[in-house]
């Protein structure tokens, strides 16, 4: 994994805060075809942190919100404050003391990222805290520490948008390289969250050890249409090229009404339609507003017919990752 380099790093910055508030996007990982190299951020949901300086050394949480009791509250088996213990050992600086409230605004286990927006946003904030010591790009690979500790797998594709904004590519693990990608101007996406238990962790070992030659190359060519589609503002080659014949298949098995959900948003007059990170959730994209609204709402519907809750949202591509508020 990538380090920081192997530089004299400042102990604090210049401009000291006793305490910040953060907040940090909700994103979609894999984007179809893109399994752990592609992501993108939203507008919302998402998760915010509220850090203070504290005399003592160490780092605790003192308030959890809104993850109905699911997280832990040791610092070192809770994602955002092991992310800071590791960033304060990176920086050298073990004698800092401070104390974080941690907000959950989104669901746990939605397959939105809600994990790295939760490392993001604390990772964020200890380094506004103490005057941006190292960049921001440095913080992915103790992002990527976080996901680790989070589901078992150090996977960039929702960190990376998630700290870094836009959309990303993880070109390479090792070394660690991330590429922002152009946004066109009219992409929006509809998200839906049906109530359902998708664990990341089985997700993750469903999935298929060895696939067909022919199969890889039907993939790589949709990703390599992808990208091209959004350097050029090619709706159409965007639409054309987001889909998955190696991982979808597996997962969308687990979601159920997954198929009839497509067949709605493409019906509907969707770009694509596809399970956001290792699902349950799912999303699609639209040329505007409106219609990404017109189809959450439709889902949501077809959804609740057949007694299954969802939470919806409709989102632009958010660009500029986290931020204090």
């Amino acid at each position: 994994m990538e380090s920081v380099e192997s530089k004299a790093l400042p102990h604090v910055g210049k401009q000291l805060k006793e305490e910040v508030r953060v907040f940090a996007p909700a994103t979609v990982a894999n984007v179809i075809c893109g399994y752990d190299i592609l992501g993108f951020a939203l507008d919302e949901p998402g998760d915010e942190v509220i850090m203070r300086r504290t005399k003592e050394a160490g780092v605790k949480i003192v308030n959890i919100q809104g993850d109905d009791g699911r997280l832990p509250w040791a610092a070192e088996k809770n994602t955002v404050s092991a992310s800071v213990q590791n960033y304060l050992e990176l920086i050298g600086r073990n004698d800092i003391g401070v104390e974080i409230e941690l907000f959950k605004h989104m669901p746990i286990g939605s397959g939105l990222g809600s994990s790295a927006a939760s490392t993001v946003a604390g990772l964020y904030a200890i380094n506004q805290l103490l005057g941006q010591p190292i960049s921001q790009r440095e913080l992915l690979p103790l992002a990527m520490k976080g996901e680790e500790l989070a589901c078992g797998y150090p996977h960039a594709d929702n960190v990376a948008p998630s700290l870094l904004g836009g959309f990303t590519l993880v070109r390479s693990y090792e070394p660690l390289d991330v590429i922002h990608l152009p946004v066109p101007a009219n992409l929006y996406c509809s998200v839906i969250f049906p109530h359902v238990d998708v664990p990341t962790r089985a997700a993750r070992e469903m999935i298929r050890k060895k696939v067909l030659l022919k199969d890889a190359v039907q993939q790589w060519g949709n990703i390599a249409g992808l990208v091209s589609g959004l350097f050029m503002e090619d709706y159409d080659l965007i639409s054309r090229s987001m889909e998955d014949v190696l991982i979808e298949p597996t997962r969308a098995i687990l979601i159920p009404e997954f198929y009839e959900m497509r067949k709605i948003a493409m019906s509907a007059g969707a770009l694509s339609f596809g399970i956001s990170g290792s699902g349950p959730s799912v999303f699609s994209f639209t040329t505007n507003r409106e219609l990404a609204q017109e189809i959450s709402h439709k889902i949501s519907k077809h959804l609740n017919a057949h007694g299954i809750e969802c939470n919806t949202y409709v989102s632009s591509i958010n660009s500029d990752g986290p931020k204090e508020i």
